[in-house]
């Protein structure tokens, strides 16, 4: 078949001029293929259609007013054109029944919102040790250990409402592994005044706990102070609690205010066999209540001070009910060159009707970077009654560590260290100030690599 003046609608696009131009061959093209009779198309292919000047005037005139109406239709919606032309194609071709091989015209309507899944999608950064450690101390050996891997894991759910958990991976000194979701938080932020988080999260007792959490990577040192060890390796802290948390800045200017308030299930107290934190069950109806204040103020580039106050009941199975309380005060200046921590806790016991027994304790920690290298100094103190109704396998426990970090690059660090620990009716040792033997490794000497990826 033979279209007589057709063949300028069908230039090649580089002799068009203008988008108008094409908009007006395509929608003759579809008029076209609307008025025209059904038995242009059924003639034989050898034989020519001629159509005159007035049929092309009243093709051009029904192309100027399709013009105009998409224009209309332009600034009434907002639709780029060729929306418009794709959808103004049914109608030029109402005139002619549709065939198997015509394109169903999609619906309109709004184009359903996506999800964006840069903001929904967990991310996952990764953290790990490895050790050699030795000591002097009656049946230690030199060993090569593993340290902790620590999945750290977060979402932002939408802009105030997070996800946060840290799932670790760790062996102790009895060489049987263990999984542990440490922290699992979800957060909503109202403003920078109020934070409301709920779930298992590190008790804001004084400074280090929520500094330094399941990662030696972050810290200085190749482990934590003795009075904020975990609970599985002899700690006496609740460092871990389940519960809800409120947080959030102060309106103050220049001294940067902040608050921190926890209420939570509390640590176990009916047997000390028992896991030490209260993950599903709480062994009674008390709740244990947490208040924390601290300053950072503007004049001080990198300093925090602040305190924190402590409260609960403990219920063991074989004493009467004790009062627990802890006080802790700190000031600290933690810059990228220089760093000098100073903390104090005070812990309470009062069984009921019997005597109180308070345990003091303090670290300092000092460190100063040289390009790659930053040697450190701590200086650790704890005194606990050999009668203290909690944790009576403390006593006296003090001495120093010393040490060097090195950064091997932005990925990787190395850390020596030696502990030296003096106890009350034993003798001093070469190591650390580990509790329970079966889950930690009292090494007087460790050389610690550290690695983020």
């Amino acid at each position: 078949m033979k279209f007589a003046y057709l063949a300028p609608l069908s230039a090649s696009p580089s002799k068009s001029s203008s988008s108008l131009a094409a908009t007006k061959r395509l929608l003759l093209l579809l008029v076209l293929g609307g008025i025209l009779p059904a038995s242009v198309w059924a003639q034989q292919p050898s034989e020519t259609v001629v159509v005159d000047k007035g049929t092309l005037q009243l093709l051009l005139q029904r192309i100027d007013q399709l013009e105009a109406r998409v224009s209309q239709l332009e600034a009434a919606r907002g639709v780029p054109p060729t929306v418009l032309l794709a959808s103004a194609a049914p109608q030029a071709n109402a005139a002619s029944p549709p065939t198997s091989s015509q394109a169903e015209p999609e619906p309109e309507g709004p184009e359903p919102e996506k999800m964006d899944v840069n903001k929904t999608l967990l991310n996952i950064r990764g953290f790990g040790d490895f050790g050699l450690y030795g000591g002097d101390q009656k049946g230690e050996h030199t060993s090569f250990s593993l340290g902790e891997l620590n999945l750290f894991i977060t979402s932002n759910i939408n802009d105030k409402t997070k996800f946060l958990t840290e799932l670790v991976f760790e062996v102790h000194a009895d060489n049987d592994f263990e999984e542990d979701l440490e922290r699992v938080l979800l957060e909503y932020s109202f403003n920078d005044y109020l934070k409301l988080s709920a779930g298992r999260y590190h008790t804001a007792i004084g400074y280090y706990n929520t500094a330094y959490h399941h990662t030696t990577w972050f810290q200085t040192t190749t482990g934590r102070p003795f009075l904020f060890a975990y609970e599985d390796e002899g700690g006496i802290l609740p460092i871990h609690n389940v519960g809800v948390v409120a947080s959030g800045r102060i309106p103050s200017g220049s001294l940067g205010l902040h608050y921190v308030a926890e209420v939570g299930n509390g640590r176990t107290s009916s047997s000390p066999q028992a896991e030490p934190v209260q993950n599903f069950v709480d062994e009674n109806s008390h709740k244990s209540l947490n208040v924390a204040l601290f300053a950072r103020p503007e004049a001080i580039p990198g300093s925090q001070i602040g305190f924190s106050v402590y409260r609960d009941v403990l219920f063991p199975s074989n004493s009467v009910r004790i009062g627990e309380t802890i006080l802790d005060a700190y000031a600290v200046l933690s810059r990228s060159n220089f760093e000098w921590l100073n903390e104090g806790v005070m812990i309470r016991h009062a069984p009921l009707g019997l005597h109180v027994y308070e345990t003091p304790g303090f670290y300092t920690q000092i460190s100063k970077r040289f390009g790659s290298y930053r040697p450190y100094l701590r200086y650790e103190y704890v005194n606990a009654s050999s009668n203290e109704p909690v944790f009576p396998q403390v006593g006296l426990r003090t001495g120093p560590s010393v040490g060097v970090r090195f950064s091997a690059s932005e990925w990787v660090s190395l850390k020596l260290q030696y502990d030296y620990t003096e106890m009350r009716h034993q003798q001093a040792i070469n190591g650390n100030m580990c509790v329970q033997r079966a889950m930690c490794a009292p090494s007087a000497l460790g050389l610690q690599l550290g690695y983020t990826f």
